[in-house]
């Protein structure tokens, strides 16, 4: 277990940080990562509550991962659903429980919203980011999440 930790709502001021450890999460995830695109994404977040929220994770005063939860909404569960968009703790930081505090609170934020339901994504080969979720109660539905990217032109 840990010891204690904070969540912080992310600020312009820390965007900074949170790129260098979207850049190591990415690196982890084998995901390609623009940082200005990032960059951009985050600070238009930031911009419109409606679109979402973002917390560092802290702990002794520093930040040790993040997690954003986005907005949308789904019919077959009645209304508001939020994805938790990214998870990320520094190394050194898993296998501590801090993951399971940070989906409690992402969920308890979620409820004060009036999300129906969370939905995550997760790599099929993170053995212990899918034990992690099951735990806390994410279960894999029998589809195919599909992604269409729509260019800018």
């Amino acid at each position: 277990m840990t010891g204690q930790v904070k969540f912080s709502p992310l600020a312009i001021h820390d965007v900074d940080r949170l790129l260098e450890m979207m850049t190591d999460y990415y690196a982890f995830d084998h995901i390609p990562f623009d940082p200005e695109a990032a960059r951009r994404a985050v600070r238009q977040l930031l911009a419109d509550p409606g679109l979402g929220r973002a917390w560092l994770i802290e702990s002794a005063g520093g930040a040790i991962g993040y997690v954003f939860l986005t907005f949308g909404y789904i019919l077959e569960f009645g209304g508001k659903d939020a994805f938790v968009d990214e998870l990320y703790l520094i190394p050194a930081f898993r296998s501590r429980g801090i993951g399971g505090q940070a989906l409690t609170f992402v969920e308890t934020e979620a409820r004060k919203l009036g999300i129906r339901a969370l939905r995550l994504e997760v790599s099929r080969d993170n053995l212990q980011a899918l034990e992690l979720y099951r735990k806390r109660g994410f279960a894999v539905h029998d589809r195919y999440l599909m992604t269409k990217v729509l260019s800018d032109s």
